[in-house]
């Protein structure tokens, strides 16, 4: 009999969440459907000068409704906005060419990174590092996560964090932790720092452009977040690798990583591996190409195409520096394009889910409907509403100056009529995008991150879901904060 109820048992349905691609097609479809059930509406637009450049904004007060055949004032050509199936098996296709700058620069990361990580440089610096903190290793994670925060909170690190993953899934591996370990380190550092963003133009600055706030008046208050907000995220990584060194077959990545140790060519490190004066200069041309990067993206204003030419020609250098000949610097590059295809075109795919919303014109009545709401509820509980809109828009446009431009014409006026600081809005914007981002299916830089280290969302969402709520927590807390302080 126990028998028989323990083959049951093992028949029980276990379920397994799908792959990602499908989660985002099947997202893809379900927005279809709505652009046949929701109104179709649209705000007026404007150009404005932002610190971010040149923005297209909504007006507020000039959300209309259209009818669902639409007739183009432009072209006078009439659309039928409701998605059918040819659109929604055009959206992937649309999605990828909309975020192809994007696309491209992942490609030429994964195949500049692949001619890096073949000289070996890398790793033999790291391990020198490692020999030098002795048996102090995790102290990896608080430097290398504070530097990632600094970054994501003053010029939004985001895309540029991918080369990273490539580093420190085999030297997290190769000391006792795991590649969630590393995935954490690269992921959720510059995430804190973009969440709780201090002078990143495309967050904090172009929200305040928008709403018309002059000279950051919270820095400080934003200064202080940061610090509480990255120290926290800091001390429960650290917390998440020490029990998983403590004890190996406790890590939720623990079966995947021993094909990992061979997919990212993980060594012992502590076994010093020799360092050569080919080797040295690697790291060399590798630290001053992301000197550089930095360089052009606070004082230069550079974007993808800049940045692309600057990892091209860092991974281009690192492959004659190393020694390497030019059969081994092509190949190793096609291969490293092949390790971030996935990341790549997800990206694109994420970006169909957008196109099929924008084609139905049911974003602008999402955010007038969203916006109308927040406008009855009482004062004492308006930050806490805004937040949570401005959480639910982030599944549609992740992209926090996308979000700016679509949402703060909107929620700045209307946190002002409720008594409350507009700097509530800005604040609002920045926790609740980064903060849904953090496990969003939907957020390009989360899904090609989880690409690139090979960990899949379920293990993602159960690794973090307990710091997740401390992140929404907070975000709440300092909106609320932000709304109460003088204008």
């Amino acid at each position: 009999m126990s028998d028989t109820k323990a083959k049951k048992t093992n028949r029980r349905f276990k379920f397994k969440l799908p792959h990602v691609y499908t989660i985002m097609f099947l997202l893809i479809v379900v927005f279809a459907v709505l652009t046949w059930i929701v109104p179709s509406g649209q705000y007026q637009r404007k150009m404005i000068s932002t610190a971010a450049g040149e923005r297209e904004v909504a007006v507020a007060g000039t959300y209309e409704q259209v009818d669902k055949n639409y007739t183009d004032s432009e072209t006078g050509e009439t659309i039928n906005l409701g998605q059918d199936i040819f659109a929604v098996l055009q959206a992937p296709t649309k999605g990828i060419q909309e975020a192809a700058d994007v696309v491209a620069f992942v490609l030429l990361i994964g195949g500049s990174f692949a001619i890096i990580t073949k000289t070996n440089a890398l790793n033999a610096g790291m391990s020198r590092v490692i020999k030098k903190l002795k048996n102090k290793d995790i102290l990896i994670i608080p430097i290398t996560m504070t530097l990632l925060s600094i970054c994501g909170t003053t010029f939004g690190m985001s895309e540029e964090a991918l080369p990273f993953y490539a580093i420190f899934i085999p030297i997290m591996m190769g000391i006792g932790y795991d590649s969630m370990t590393a995935f954490i380190i690269c992921f959720l550092g510059p995430n804190l720092g973009y969440c709780a963003s201090t002078i990143d133009p495309f967050n904090v600055l172009i929200a305040q452009g928008i709403i018309g706030i002059e000279g950051n008046p919270q820095l400080w208050l934003r200064a202080v977040s940061w610090v509480i907000f990255t120290a926290v995220g800091i001390a429960w990584a650290m917390r998440y690798a020490m029990r998983v060194k403590k004890n190996p077959e406790s890590s939720i990545t623990y079966e995947d990583d021993k094909l990992k140790r061979i997919e990212f060519s993980v060594t012992d490190a502590s076994i010093e591996e020799e360092f050569t004066t080919r080797q040295k200069l690697v790291l060399i041309d590798f630290a001053c190409g992301m000197g550089i990067i930095v360089w052009g993206l606070v004082t230069q204003g550079w974007y993808m195409n800049e940045i692309s030419a600057v990892f091209l020609g860092m991974g281009l250098l690192a492959g004659i520096l190393g020694g390497l000949d030019q059969q081994t610097i092509a190949e190793e590059f096609v291969k490293g394009l092949a390790d971030f295809a996935y990341a790549a075109i997800v990206i694109g795919i994420a970006r169909g889910i957008l196109v099929i919303a924008e084609g139905g014109m049911i974003i602008d009545t999402i955010l007038q409907a969203l916006a109308t709401a927040l406008a009855g509820a009482p004062a004492a509980v308006y930050t806490t509403f805004m937040y949570i809109v401005l959480g639910l828009l982030s599944l549609l446009v992740p992209s926090s100056s996308g979000l700016a431009a679509l949402t703060m014409p909107v929620m700045g006026p209307l946190t002002e009529l409720m008594g409350l600081n507009p700097e509530a809005a800005v604040t609002a914007l920045q926790f609740a995008n980064q903060t849904i981002n953090t496990i969003s299916p939907v957020a390009g830089m989360t899904v090609a991150g989880l690409g690139v280290a090979k960990i899949s969302f379920g293990q993602w969402w159960k690794t973090i879901w307990k710091f997740f709520i401390f992140m929404v927590v907070f975000g709440l807390v300092i909106t609320a904060i932000s709304g109460m302080l003088p204008a």
